[in-house]
């Protein structure tokens, strides 16, 4: 995989991480410390760490002691990782290696010392070939994927063209990017399938981001950034997308926007 990342990224990442961490399935995690081993080391690989949200998240949550290997293209996200200091539930350091991966051609034996793998907002960005080949690499190990987008967004207040809208990032997200075919909001049902082909089953729990008053700078950067791919699948909306997108940062800024974003978290094996 190899688009690049648009500028300020990092910061975006940065913005986003309390509603990921709100919004991620406590349920699911719970179920990962039950698969996991005791009275040794346990070896997690994150997947497309961005800059380590995952596991600030999750290493908490789980009985030391930890090593978490982060998987990530971007050396400068990487570097961000690698500054902060984690603990485990029971106070342990957690250890932190990072290593410079294409997570889509990752294979089992990059993965055989782990005792759980997982990822962050990742597979709507995949291809149904990526997502069955790491579906292989994944197999024989709890897997946990949070955060994948469904397609589904809810407006408070509503509006005539926020179905519109939806339709066009959606088609957005699904678009051709060099020869690779995104899933965008059909990711999680595609790699529940890739998952069952290799006889794993999956829960999967659905984990929106919730945004008010209090998160109103996160929906004003969202908003635009979903207006604009939905403007640049289907041109024709420009028009009135503009008003559209004036009016809802205007609510936004006055704390009276409500959005229901929705995504859902997935736990193999």
């Amino acid at each position: 995989m190899t688009t690049s990342l648009p500028p300020g990224f990092a910061d975006w990442l940065r913005l986003r991480e309390p509603a990921d961490a709100a919004a991620r399935s406590a349920e699911l995690a719970d179920a990962v410390r039950d698969r996991l081993p005791t009275g040794r080391p346990i070896v997690v690989h994150d997947l497309g760490s961005g800059t380590g949200s995952m596991a600030r998240w999750l290493a908490p949550r789980l009985p030391g002691p930890q090593r978490w290997v982060l998987h990530e293209r971007d050396a400068d996200l990487l570097a961000l990782a690698r500054a902060g200091r984690l603990t485990a539930a029971d106070g342990t350091e957690v250890s932190v290696t990072t290593r410079g991966s294409d997570v889509t051609r990752l294979t089992a034996a990059d993965l055989a010392d782990a005792h759980l793998v997982t990822a962050s907002a990742l597979l709507d960005m995949l291809t149904a070939e990526e997502v069955e080949r790491m579906a292989a690499a994944c197999a024989g190990h709890p897997t946990l994927f949070a955060l994948t987008v469904t397609g589904r967004a809810e407006f408070t207040p509503p509006d005539p063209l926020d179905s519109e809208l939806t339709a066009a990032f959606n088609a957005h997200q699904r678009r051709t990017v060099d020869g690779r075919v995104l899933l965008g909001p059909d990711a999680v049902d595609v790699t529940v399938a890739a998952f069952r082909r290799h006889g794993v089953e999956t829960l999967v729990r659905p984990t929106p981001w919730r945004l008010g008053p209090e998160q109103a700078e996160l929906a004003a950067e969202w908003l635009t950034g979903w207006v604009d791919a939905a403007v640049e699948e289907r041109p024709h909306l420009s028009g009135p997308a503009a008003t559209y997108q004036k009016w809802r940062l205007t609510e936004a800024a006055a704390g009276r926007l409500e959005v229901v974003l929705h995504h859902a978290d997935l736990l193999a094996g």
